[in-house]
């Protein structure tokens, strides 16, 4: 068995890497626009591909399903809110965006204001990816990966210290492979093909988990999940939920809204797309996705405290007899999946690390080169010392991301603290960038002053009392969607108070073919109707009288480990 499971994890992730070489190797990467923009020539199913894997991580896949675990289906609400912000992608961002033909979102707001509103904006985002987001997506990757796998036998290596040295030096050197030699292309396709692994290993899970539930039987299990599942069905999210359902509307759809459609890291895909048709089929599909995401990272967390609590799955627990949640979708793979495809789901969790670490270290050459590099170190550079610069850049982002990412074992709260501090920036950003598309008057000086009264609104409703206690009081979603509204708001009057002397008007700089899909609006309409129909289904909206009752996971508790 265990060789069965070397033998299929090095077969799957070796047909990942050559059918990217095969696919990849006569595509032009010396250009600016081959490396970092694919030629502009990514068709929609590359595009949705690469989108949902950049997206997806084994930190998703663990801590989504340790939320569901806890709160139950209203957890939902990270993947399917998802989709309402994809849809204003595909309709409204990425036609602004591509009718400029920009490479990245600093680009764009040194066109709509100046150099200084693009260089926060750059810094903002090399900071948080090549500081912060890379070592983490190491550090949480390689522990989900010793969490769920048993990996002291299937790499032969018992001490998780020494196990999680290896996952991320392995990770980082691979993955930066693909970024800094295959450019933009190499990771589109990388993560196409890694995703056909990942619906394929994630419900498999499901499958084995429902079975496991109907002792045996997938049918039963189905049958048994709707009959006894309860209050943990609920799609509507109580005010004291990790997703309440009035925050839905507010900060939650502002987080999606950010991330889906002015997130250099993820916005990079759609900007090289081979036209605009193709880049709006390939982000609606991505949609059609996400709908499918419940199925594979929330259903098996609601599972897992199923089992649980019928004594049925051993989940350790600390201190107070709790089960601890991020350890239940661990728990549930080794319990239920069969040992011969534990070498398969290896090669899947590390392609789903892959693809978020090859995509922000593109993603960070890309700002570099374009925005630091090109703009105040070198403005003569041709594109191939651009391509290079950004490539060394990237090498020196890999080592550093290797070094840090060890170190995040004994700093739990300084890996708090780094999270709540890229919070802070991504809500400003996101009006900054909506001001820039919605009006043509606002000057420059309006952006900047806002764009760092935002971020210091946001501070202080994170860090200061008596501001905390009032952010916390009213709900943190509910405050960033106000500190949002104030921001714009501000623009908004003063754009009419001390307008630009002449109106911004964006320049087709006709690079592609900008015919939208014709049946965009369509599909896009769909997928809401699926999104209203799926909250229908189930909810409860008496869970504003049941309270913390309503999700009697919160608390599993038991004077000893589950049999």
């Amino acid at each position: 068995m265990f060789w069965i499971s070397i033998v299929s994890f090095v077969l799957f992730t070796g047909l990942v890497a050559l059918g990217t070489y095969l696919i990849c190797r006569k595509r032009e990467n010396s250009s600016q626009d081959g490396f970092f923009l694919a030629g502009r020539s990514l068709t929609f199913p590359v595009i949705a591909g690469s989108l949902l894997l950049t997206n997806l991580s084994t930190e998703q896949m663990v801590g989504l399903n340790g939320s569901a675990f806890k709160e139950g289906m209203a957890v939902m609400a990270w993947e399917v809110v998802a989709v309402v912000a994809l849809v204003l992608m595909a309709l409204w961002f990425l036609p602004k965006f591509l009718k400029g033909g920009i490479t990245t979102v600093p680009e764009f707001l040194r066109r709509r204001f100046d150099e200084v509103t693009a260089s926060i904006c750059n810094g903002v985002f090399l900071l948080s990816y090549a500081v912060i987001l890379l070592p983490i997506i190491l550090y949480t990757g390689a522990r989900g990966m010793i969490d769920i796998l048993d990996l002291g036998q299937l790499i032969g290596v018992q001490n998780e210290v020494t196990q999680l040295y290896i996952i991320v030096v392995a990770v980082a050197l691979i993955g930066a492979a693909y970024a800094l030699f295959g450019g933009l292309n190499s990771c589109a396709v990388s993560d196409t093909l890694n995703g056909i692994g990942l619906f394929i290993g994630g419900f498999l899970i499901s499958y084995y988990a429902f079975s496991a539930l109907g002792d045996g039987e997938f049918a039963k299990g189905v049958q048994t999940f709707f009959a006894e599942g309860g209050d943990r069905l609920n799609s509507i999210g109580a005010n004291d939920s990790e997703a309440p359902f009035f925050g839905l509307f507010t900060g939650i759809l502002l987080i999606h809204t950010f991330y889906w459609c002015t997130n250099q890291q993820i916005i990079q895909r759609t900007l090289g797309a081979k036209s605009l048709a193709e880049g709006q089929k390939g982000v609606l599909l991505t949609g059609a996705f996400k709908l499918l995401g419940p199925i594979y990272l929330v259903i098996p967390g609601i599972i897992a405290a199923m089992l649980f609590m019928k004594g049925s799955l051993n989940i350790p627990l600390n201190s107070a007899g709790v089960a601890v949640s991020d350890k239940a979708y661990g728990a549930l793979v080794n319990m239920v999946l069969p040992a011969p495809l534990k070498g398969f789901f290896a090669a899947v969790l590390l392609g789903a690390i892959l693809s978020s670490y090859n995509s922000v270290l593109n993603s960070t050459c890309t700002l570099f080169s374009l925005d630091i590099y090109k703009r105040w170190i070198n403005k003569t550079a041709d594109d191939r010392r651009v391509v290079k610069m950004g490539q060394l850049f990237g090498f020196i982002a890999t080592i550093a991301s290797i070094i840090i990412a060890p170190m995040l074992m004994n700093a739990g709260s300084i890996f708090g603290y780094l999270q709540s501090m890229n919070g802070l920036t991504f809500i400003p950003l996101l009006a900054v960038v909506v001001a820039a598309m919605t009006t043509s008057y606002v000057p420059a000086r309006a952006a900047n002053t806002v764009l760092i009264g935002g971020i210091t609104l946001n501070a202080l409703g994170y860090f200061v009392k008596p501001f905390s206690t009032w952010a916390n009081a009213i709900g943190q979603f509910h405050f960033v969607a106000i500190v949002f509204a104030i921001m714009l708001l501000a623009m908004l009057v003063w754009g009419k108070i001390a307008p630009r002397e002449t109106p911004y008007e964006e320049v087709d700089a006709k690079v592609i073919d900008m015919t939208p899909w014709k049946h965009a609006k369509a599909a896009a309409v769909i997928l809401l109707v699926i999104i209203g129909l799926i909250y229908a289904a189930f909810a409860d909206f008496g869970v504003f009288k049941k309270g913390k009752a309503a999700y009697p996971a919160r608390e599993v508790k038991t004077t000893q480990t589950a049999k």
